[in-house]
């Protein structure tokens, strides 16, 4: 039996007090904003490329030019290029509530077009960006009048102080694996960290790339741990799983990337920027090389943007799912709960 369509007025009265904390927290966290001194953008959303990260998908388009002339263009996973631009252009605090589009993801926590809520602090360390997340979290709660995030009997307290980890040592504490001793900035080694994924009790297979096995063990041994009671911040990532962040001043292994989770669910993903546009275009290069490996396909990379990157000021930046926001704070079980229109289709 198909489920009952959103639209259909019993449906919608059912969603509807979830979607009215949707629009409370939305209006709280602008006058957060506001509070804060930035300046709400609005950038456009078809760009010449979609981001360069390998295990992104994309929805292409062709833009027809005057000339009848097709030419093939990407509507946006993030606003961080157009963002970028702006920074580089002379805005110092600007945030948006931009929609995106993600091919390929489609589940509880997934939605092919989602809301995106992207902050930037020019000339600001990036720890500043966790201290701004912790806020939100708050604002989350009592916009939806609730004391606890939840998440499948998961529950986190939006008001305790977040805890903060390592990458390396959480993948030391909850699966055993050394993960430093893999890696050595861009260099990687697939077969040392298969052969500790293999002592985890984790499937593998020989051909799986050190990236891929990265994120599997992430996904089955780590991420289920995080986020319980209060929230985690998974800071200090690989260098090689950083494309967009700068380098730790103390160990070039890592980077000033960061993730913040609730109740086991991802919500952020913040960055101290790269602004450095050759190291920047190996990066891209490089991720690029991967998803043609792995995928059979490749995006362009956007020429504007890195010619901007040179004239950038150092900067913090952060990308935090709004709708799952709105899922732990409404304790709705599916993203399309708290979406006003969901996408059509299973």
């Amino acid at each position: 039996m198909s489920p009952t369509p959103w639209w259909t007025p019993a449906r919608h009265a059912d969603r509807r007090p979830a979607l009215l904390a949707r629009a409370r927290l939305q209006a709280a966290l602008r006058g957060w904003f506001t509070g804060q001194d930035f300046l709400e953008v609005d950038p456009v959303a078809l760009q010449v490329s979609p981001g360069n990260e390998a295990h992104l998908h994309a929805f292409a388009t062709q833009a027809i030019g005057n000339d009848g002339q097709p030419m093939t263009m990407y509507l946006h996973t993030s606003p961080e290029f157009a963002m970028k631009k702006l920074l580089t252009a002379g805005e110092e605090r600007i945030f948006a509530f931009a929609h995106v589009w993600r091919n390929r993801e489609r589940g509880a926590l997934h939605s092919p077009e989602f809301t995106m809520l992207e902050w930037y602090r020019a000339g600001e360390d990036y720890t500043v960006l966790m201290e701004d997340c912790a806020a939100m979290l708050r604002l989350a709660a009592e916009a939806a009048g609730v004391t606890t995030l939840q998440y499948r009997g998961i529950t986190c307290d939006p008001f305790a102080a977040p805890e903060r980890l390592s990458v390396a040592e959480a993948f030391q504490r909850y699966a055993g694996i050394d993960l430093l001793a893999t890696c050595d900035g861009a260099e990687t080694d697939a077969e040392a960290l298969r052969t500790q994924a293999r002592a985890a009790g984790i499937k593998t297979r020989d051909d799986d790339t050190w990236s891929f096995l990265l994120s599997k063990i992430l996904v089955e041994k780590v991420e289920p741990h995080l986020g319980h009671g209060r929230a985690t911040i998974l800071d200090r990532y690989p260098t090689a799983e950083a494309a967009l962040a700068r380098r730790c001043a103390d160990d070039a292994r890592v980077a000033e990337r960061f993730e913040i989770y609730a109740c086991g669910v991802e919500l952020a993903n913040g960055f101290g920027e790269l602004t450095d546009p050759a190291e920047q275009r190996r990066r891209f290069e490089a991720e690029m090389d991967e998803k043609q490996d792995i995928y059979g396909e490749r995006y362009p990379l956007d020429e504007d943007f890195l010619a901007a990157l040179a004239f950038m000021p150092p900067a913090s930046g952060i990308a935090l799912g709004f709708d799952r926001l709105v899922m732990l704070a409404t304790h709705a079980p599916r993203i399309d709960d708290v979406i006003w229109t969901p996408v059509a289709g299973d």
